[in-house]
């Protein structure tokens, strides 16, 4: 399962950005979130995610923060 930190939250639109090295950053919404509200994320976070085709391209789904 891929890894990363969260490099960028957008509150008001409920989603972010994760970086993950040696990669582009990669786009995620509340919605695909798992075990954590979108509220309690913070930026510089460590996520474990899997990523899936989107129309607009590479998407993070099943985030989960690790501890």
């Amino acid at each position: 399962m891929p890894s990363g930190k969260i490099k960028k939250l957008v509150r008001d639109r409920a989603f972010g950005f994760i970086s993950v090295p040696d990669s582009k950053d990669i786009f995620f919404h509340q919605n695909s979130l798992v075990d954590i509200k979108f509220e309690d994320l913070n930026e510089g976070q460590g996520v474990e995610f899997e990523t899936e085709r989107s129309p607009k391209g590479v998407r993070a789904v099943n985030i989960r923060v690790v501890k």
